[in-house]
């Protein structure tokens, strides 16, 4: 069994080279907001840079389960998702097989009371989204193998699923070949402003002239914006996650309840997570901002357990810095990667459980182990905004959602930072929200 992801420092730089003076724009981050960001800023005739301190798609974005899903979204992330889902196919058709299908995504309850939610949702978005909701026996059909404790579920056939491994370098490279300019292994330190306004990044490797910088650095995100006067009040819980080696299909598409789910790989095995099992390190931010925080942890259900303290270098870790000058290291240069090691417990229940509910299939054979920080917010949805500094955007706090709505998210930043027409309704992810304590309106509690 092999720990980690087949991503990261471990590999060689896939995008190195000079780093050039000037550039369009710069987007801080490379995952798949970043990349997609790049990819459409050069599909509009710009000549965007991506610096990436570690490796692209090397954190979360290469960490997710690969769920590309209209099924349960906030009302406000609902439409731009729809938009991600036909943009994954054109990219599908632009770039090398990632394993792009409409596979469908399940939400199993685990209650009655779950399951009134699911209707409930589904009744006001089913007919945008393409969700049902099924019998118990349509269910039993869906999974013959399961051990049926359900009353029902929600269900949305169009949903589709892809191989986050291979799908966020597969469009890194068509941003190259547009015109993006990417470079691996090289940290931004920091802004260069001239009369307020942004001039350019400072890195580790020198100075990049630039009037737009996107922030889409996920876990890091809060870090570089307090030095910058921003606050954020972002936070990163840990998502625990298997790759089973290939094994018969008991399912074809994707699903999840309490504290599991499954989906099927294109290469015969299937990625499975302890989904709801969310683990937050308490560290010096979680406190500061514990008053935003207060109704997802008195009345939310994003599952998180607490942990004190968050580990060395780590984005809230007790002794990171929060302030540094730009000709010194700093937090990014540290940790390269964010690699936190796997809950084996919160997996082993996991594998337990689905033993129980599937004795027909069995055990799986676990093939890779691995974990992931997911970059969260107070009400679980983004904020996705110009920043109160002239030429400096910010798409970040995806909460577990990038990945699937990931393209229309970068497409979205491509207009917005060149004063476009943006398409959507971005009211719900606006930074100035966390202006005040005042009472937040939390994603749905699905």
């Amino acid at each position: 069994m092999t720990r980690g992801i087949p991503l990261g420092m471990q590999g060689a730089r896939a995008h190195a080279g000079a780093l050039p003076r000037e550039a369009d724009a710069v987007i801080i981050g490379g995952g798949i907001i970043g990349i997609c960001a790049a990819y459409y800023l050069a599909k509009l005739g710009l000549k965007p840079l991506v610096l990436e301190k570690g490796r692209v798609a090397a954190e979360q974005s290469g960490r997710n389960w690969g769920w590309i899903r209209k099924t349960g979204r906030d009302y406000a992330e609902l439409p731009i998702v729809i938009e991600a889902q036909a943009r994954w196919e054109e990219l599908a058709a632009e770039c090398d097989d990632f394993g792009l299908r409409r596979a469908g995504v399940t939400f199993l309850p685990k209650s009655a009371a779950q399951l009134a939610k699911y209707e409930a949702w589904q009744r006001e978005f089913g007919a945008a989204a393409g969700t049902v909701m099924l019998s118990r026996a349509e269910v039993a059909a869906l999974l013959p193998d399961a051990q049926d404790p359900w009353g029902g579920a929600m269900h949305t056939p169009s949903d589709m699923v892809a191989e986050p491994f291979e799908a966020v370098p597969a469009i890194a490279r068509a941003a190259v070949r547009a015109g993006a300019m990417i470079r691996e292994g090289c940290a931004v330190r920091g802004l260069l402003r001239a009369s307020g306004a942004v001039s350019g990044v400072a890195t580790e490797a020198g100075e990049v002239k630039t009037k737009l910088v996107l922030v889409a650095a996920g876990a890091w995100s809060a870090l570089f914006l307090r030095r910058e006067g921003v606050s954020l009040p972002q936070l990163s819980v840990r998502s625990n996650v298997l790759a089973t080696a290939p094994m018969p299909s008991f399912f074809d598409g994707a699903a999840g309840e309490d504290a599991m789910s499954f989906r099927r790989r294109k290469d015969g095995g299937y990625t499975m997570a302890s989904l709801g099992v969310n683990h937050l390190w308490v560290g010096p931010d979680a406190l500061r901002h514990l008053p935003h925080y207060r109704q997802l942890i008195m009345g939310g259900d994003f599952g998180m357990s607490y942990r004190p303290p968050a580990p060395k270098d780590w984005p809230d870790g007790l002794l990171t810095k929060r302030r540094w000058r730009l000709d010194e290291e700093t937090p990014f240069e540290r940790m390269r990667v964010l690699d936190p090691a796997p809950s084996d417990k919160a997996l082993e229940r996991m594998l337990d459980k689905f033993a129980a509910r599937f004795p027909k299939v069995g055990r799986p054979k676990v093939a890779r182990r691995w974990a992931g920080m997911i970059d969260t917010m107070p009400d679980v949805v983004p904020v996705v905004d110009h920043a109160p500094i002239e030429g400096l955007s910010i798409c970040t706090g995806m909460c577990g959602h990038g990945f699937g709505i990931g393209p229309a998210f970068g497409r979205i930043m491509a207009d917005m930072m060149t004063g476009r027409d943006v398409g959507h309704d971005l009211t719900r992810f606006a930074l100035a929200r966390f202006d005040s304590y005042a009472k937040l309106e939390l994603g749905p509690d699905v």
